[in-house]
């Protein structure tokens, strides 16, 4: 607590008088016992951030469903994940168009066009195929998942890296991506 110290500093010298002079102390120790019981209080009522998981569909094992999701050609965008940091991607079906060669710089450019592209002429929103390949790493598959978030693709992509085609393969082992 605060202290005021009111002492007379000496008395009477030679006749003359001295003023008083006031000592003043404050005492901080409930300052820092609120300050502390602040901070605890935060802490422990204070949510972190929780992580965020992003959809994805693979296909299912089963051939028996006969529940399947018929898809345009038109509407559809597939990545293939290689070795080196590159990816191949191609719009409609495998072997019937040329895939193109980019590294990660420059894919979301490509998705953003052709999300426009679709957009323009089906007036529907592009499906994503991604497929990872044996050359691909972790890091790859989850710096594409951020691009097709970044992009703001609404429908969930889809992951299939049991069904890389014989065109898909032989394009990607004549580029040394495989």
């Amino acid at each position: 607590m605060a202290e005021l110290d009111t002492s007379s500093g000496g008395g009477k010298k030679g006749g003359k008088v001295r003023s008083k002079k006031a000592s003043t102390k404050v005492d901080l120790t409930a300052m820092v016992d609120l300050a502390f019981l602040l901070i605890t209080f935060f802490m422990l009522t204070t949510t972190l951030n929780k992580p965020q998981a992003m959809d994805i569909a693979k296909p299912d094992k089963d051939d028996k469903n006969d529940q399947k999701l018929e898809l345009r050609a038109s509407q559809t965008m597939t990545i293939l994940l290689g070795k080196n940091n590159k990816v191949a991607w191609y719009m409609g079906e495998a072997g019937k168009s040329a895939p193109n060669i980019q590294n990660f710089t420059e894919i979301r450019k490509s998705i953003l066009d052709n999300k426009q592209k679709v957009k323009a002429t089906t007036g529907k929103d592009i499906v994503m195929v991604i497929k990872p390949t044996a050359g691909a790493n972790y890091k790859n598959f989850v710096d594409i998942m951020d691009e097709l978030n970044i992009t703001g693709i609404k429908t969930a992509p889809a992951i299939d890296d049991e069904n890389i085609t014989d065109a898909e393969k032989s394009f990607l082992k004549s580029q040394g991506l495989l």
